[in-house]
């Protein structure tokens, strides 16, 4: 999408002018392969529990929410320590309407000074960076996408950014950052009091110790996750930060007033109370994604090693293998990062479609 030409009469700041609105494109395919959803939808009985739930939640819309979600955010303390043997509550947690949101809120409670990323990863950390107007100072990985621990703490001590965002499982490469690396990366934010944000919406996929393992011990480490990937929860648009009881009173200094609906929170809360149900299904994905790297690989592809519920793959001519893919129905992503595409692995069928639309484009190219 170019950028658009905004009328002479509207008063947009001028930071904002030559941005280009977020978005993977939304078309009609028989795999829709592009922005990492996970493929299978809730069962029956969980729909029936969410409308049973939801119906009940109807009879007060008249009136405003839990403004402090404290239900939600006790299942959510009580999940991540099942998980991963920590010991938070629901002061540990805020809610918001997904990742993103918690995001922004961060940025709005702490982007005075500049912020700082390493790239490629989650394309919108900058976008809210600037959309908050805050400095983003981009730092870039490795030529295999890992990150120089070394490198990256001397830049931190240079740049001296207020906030210092990690993306693991890394968006869109896969990559993964090992807890060892994390704690060297926060003890460098700490000199400089800086927050470290660990962006990990695709923990749940990973078998590296979450960074909420180390926030006792470092108060200046900010967890993000989400429920839109492996609870199959996309739609219904729920995030959710791990942190400081400190941290977390900042975020509502800067939310807005019953940000987090009562229908939001209450069929979050229905599937938090199904996440056996709701958690098998990565299992699944991550079995498919070891075999559908396996076919890429079988093909003669370069993939990067993942730890989330895509794969990144290196192609010559993307944007043609992109544009065949989808002339046979199959949407997988082009994230603009040159000599690679990014596919997300859905359910049998729909890999199925992509691996033998894939075996046609490049059979086309020899």
């Amino acid at each position: 999408m170019t950028s658009p030409q905004w009328p002479t009469w509207l008063p947009l700041r001028k930071d904002l002018q030559t941005l280009t609105p977020y978005g993977a494109p939304q078309v009609r395919s028989i795999a829709q392969l592009n922005t990492n959803e996970n493929p299978y939808p809730p069962s029956q009985a969980l729909v029936d529990a969410i409308a049973e739930r939801a119906s009940e939640v109807a009879k007060n819309l008249n009136r405003y929410p839990d403004r402090e979600a404290i239900n939600l955010r006790e299942l959510l303390a009580q999940f991540i320590n099942q998980r991963e043997a920590t010991n938070l509550t629901a002061d540990n947690v805020w809610a918001a309407n997904g990742s993103n949101e918690v995001i922004q809120s961060l940025f709005l409670a702490f982007g005075g000074r500049t912020a700082l990323g390493f790239v490629p990863s989650y394309s919108m950390h900058p976008i809210i960076a600037q959309s908050t107007s805050t400095e983003w100072v981009q730092a870039d990985r490795e030529n295999d996408f890992t990150i120089d621990v070394s490198k990256a703490c001397k830049q931190i001590r240079s740049t001296k950014p207020a906030m210092v965002f990690v993306t693991t499982p890394n968006n869109p490469t896969g990559t993964c950052i090992p807890i060892a690396d994390i704690k060297a990366i926060a003890d460098a934010a700490k000199e400089i009091g800086a927050l470290l944000i660990v962006d990990e919406a695709y923990a749940e996929f990973s078998d590296e110790t979450s960074a909420a393992t180390l926030i006792n011990e470092h108060p200046h480490i900010v967890v993000v996750r989400t429920m839109s990937k492996a609870f199959a929860f996309a739609g219904a648009r729920v995030g959710y930060l791990l942190a400081n009881s400190v941290i977390v009173d900042a975020m509502k200094i800067v939310r807005l007033p019953y940000h987090l609906s009562a229908m939001t929170q209450a069929i979050a809360i229905v599937a938090l109370d199904h996440r056996a149900e709701l958690l098998h299904s990565v299992d699944e994905l991550i079995s498919s994604r070891k075999r559908v790297a396996q076919e890429l690989v079988q093909m003669g592809l370069t993939v990067m090693p993942s730890s989330a519920n895509f794969l990144l793959f290196a192609v010559e001519s993307p944007t043609k293998v992109w544009q065949s893919l989808l002339d046979q129905g199959v949407l997988i992503r082009d994230v603009g990062l040159s000599g690679y595409l990014r596919v997300t692995i859905g359910n049998e069928a729909e890999n199925l479609e992509f691996l033998s639309a894939l075996k046609k484009t490049l059979g086309g190219q020899a």
